[in-house]
């Protein structure tokens, strides 16, 4: 499975909703984020939750994330970062950082 994006490159997390088990926090959403790596493609656990099977696999990816976009009253230092583990389905490109 090929990844549609690669380290460095700038994402965005999907905003909305999906009914059901959603493994990316609500608080991502809507949020710009860079790739910090490609983990590799596991078995979607969105699907998994329910007893079906979790293919195709998606790619899953570490992105990270200004904890001051996050979090409006955020008063450590401006460069620190919080790192997710985001599947490809719920990222789109671009998004400022």
């Amino acid at each position: 499975m090929t990844a549609r994006f690669a380290p460095g490159d700038p994402v965005r997390v999907r905003p909305g909703a999906k009914p059901g088990h959603v493994r990316t926090p609500d608080y991502l959403k809507g949020k710009a984020g860079e790739v910090e790596r490609v983990l590799g493609a596991f078995p979607n656990p969105e699907d998994l939750a329910y007893g079906l099977s979790g293919k195709p696999e998606r790619v899953l990816y570490k992105v990270g994330f200004s904890q001051r976009s996050l979090w409006p009253d955020y008063e450590g230092p401006a460069e620190e970062q919080l790192y997710a583990d985001v599947f490809e389905h719920w990222l789109e490109p671009g998004g400022e950082v």
